[in-house]
């Protein structure tokens, strides 16, 4: 899957690579890297967040007036924890940590508050993602409040839609962004299967990620 998401962003940066030659006067390519807080909400188990970390591209173009278009391409390693237990018989709560790989698109609308120096970005991000990933020594944990296995959850949907939000500072060749992303699509559906009768599994994302954009 990882293969896949890195391909997708190789030909996505080609693609970015073209529109800064055709229109180098009015955009700008960013380099970015940062990290991220993922968070998953959901009532079917308890999780706690984690901290991952995102690189990617970013093309910054004139739009109209003050307004800028904004289109980055990134990929994002995410962690996240699930409360366990080793055994049906266990009292103590482990930890289980999930990672998640991913690869996001997102084309935002920027409002520059102060040209070159400050601007909000708000707009949707579509995300393509593979599975939930564990640790195999913990894939027989029970998640705590079920009959679940740790490894019962991992294979999720694989699309997801996210609403963001977000704020750039910095000057003209080094910016940072901090951004919000809530994911408005069900992450947690891949694991209903109507064959089984099994549909409550409903999860939706939130991610806060802060990253360092260097403007070529």
């Amino acid at each position: 899957m990882k293969k896949k998401l890195l391909t997708v962003l190789i030909v996505l940066s080609s693609m970015a690579v073209s529109a800064q030659y055709n229109y180098r006067d009015s955009n700008r390519i960013g380099i970015m890297l940062g990290i991220n807080q993922f968070t998953l909400y959901t009532d079917n188990f308890k999780t706690s967040p984690g901290t991952g970390w995102n690189a990617g591209l970013s093309l910054r173009g004139n739009f109209y007036n003050d307004f800028d278009m904004v289109y980055a391409m990134q990929f994002s390693e995410n962690n996240f924890t699930v409360a366990t237990k080793k055994n049906a018989l266990s009292s103590k709560n482990e930890e289980v940590e999930y990672t998640l790989s991913s690869a996001q698109i997102s084309l935002l609308l920027s409002y520059k508050i102060v040209e070159n120096h400050l601007s909000v970005e708000f707009g949707p991000v579509f995300q393509i993602n593979g599975k939930f990933n564990i640790d195999e020594q913990n894939e027989n944990n029970i998640i705590t409040g079920t009959t679940l296995f740790a490894k019962d959850i991992t294979d999720i949907s694989n699309f997801n839609f996210y609403p963001a939000i977000g704020i750039t500072a910095g000057v003209t060749h080094f910016r940072v962004n901090v951004q919000y992303q809530y994911g408005v699509t069900n992450m947690l559906g891949g694991l209903n299967n109507p064959d089984t009768g099994i549909s409550n599994f409903k999860g939706n994302a939130g991610i806060l990620s802060g990253n360092l954009i260097v403007y070529l």
